[in-house]
């Protein structure tokens, strides 16, 4: 253990070792804190409390006596012995830890002035950070936003290609093109679910009226969902509604390629 001198008497012994550490020790802090528990039952239960780690928050000395028998000493840091001073809950304990902070404030080492200029350059730094991080962060909502005002404005036109590129984008979003199928069939079962219809039945009945009206079979063959969408206005306004309430779910910039 390093040497320890005592700075500060009064409540309790306050000691500073060889490295400018404060410390005091376990069995006087007992003694000033009046405690009426026995001490080896005392100093166990306040570093439990404490959940203290040896030869962190305090060391353990072995000391001889006269008679010839020896007795352990409990080296104690000042913040775990200010810890252990409130957990009595009483007005001596209040008043040890007060103690003990107005000792701390009056031997705390003052900064070099390289330490100050370092640490308002450290300030700077991170308020220059922090001004990039917002400033980025300002961009990136502004994209979004112009994103959004793409996608409401999306052609009733061109809905198929226009609806066919921003499932992709979405697909591509949540982890690539795999993924494609499983977001289609999202659109459609909330355009199903939204507008009261089964486009299923709608592709089967057009398929049948197709095939009843002489179209050849690789032609029916090729109809899908949108087939069905697009026999119907108010489903096409519909589908074009859902992907873009999808878009803006999923985070997708209408602008990007």
């Amino acid at each position: 253990m390093n040497q320890l001198t005592v700075i500060e008497k009064e409540l309790v012994p306050v000691y500073e070792t060889s490295t400018g550490e404060k410390v005091v020790n376990g069995r006087e802090l007992w003694e000033g804190l009046q405690s009426k528990s026995k001490f080896a039952d005392w100093i166990k239960n306040r570093f439990a409390d404490c959940e203290a780690t040896e030869n962190e928050d305090f060391e353990t000395l072995s000391k001889n006596l006269e008679n010839g028998g020896r007795t352990k000493e409990y080296i104690i840091q000042l913040d775990t012995a200010k810890e252990m001073a409130m957990l009595e809950r009483n007005e001596i304990g209040k008043k040890v830890r007060k103690y003990f902070i107005a000792v701390e404030k009056k031997y705390k080492t003052p900064k070099s002035q390289a330490e100050i200029l370092l640490g308002q350059a450290q300030i700077l730094v991170n308020m220059e950070r922090k001004q990039r991080e917002n400033e980025k962060a300002i961009e990136d909502t502004n994209k979004r936003i112009d994103g959004i005002k793409d996608i409401v404005s999306l052609n009733p036109n061109d809905w198929r290609k226009d609806t066919a590129r921003l499932l992709n984008k979405m697909a591509v979003a949540i982890g690539g093109y795999e993924h494609l199928r499983n977001i289609r069939e999202e659109s459609y079962k909330l355009l199903d679910e939204r507008f009261g219809v089964s486009l299923s039945i709608r592709l089967t009945n057009k398929k049948k009226t197709m095939a009843l009206n002489g179209v050849c079979k690789s032609k029916v063959d090729k109809l899908n969902k949108l087939d069905a969408i697009a026999d119907d206005k108010k489903l096409i306004e519909g589908y074009i509604s859902i992907i873009k309430e999808m878009c803006i779910r999923y985070g997708i910039d209408a602008n990007s390629n």
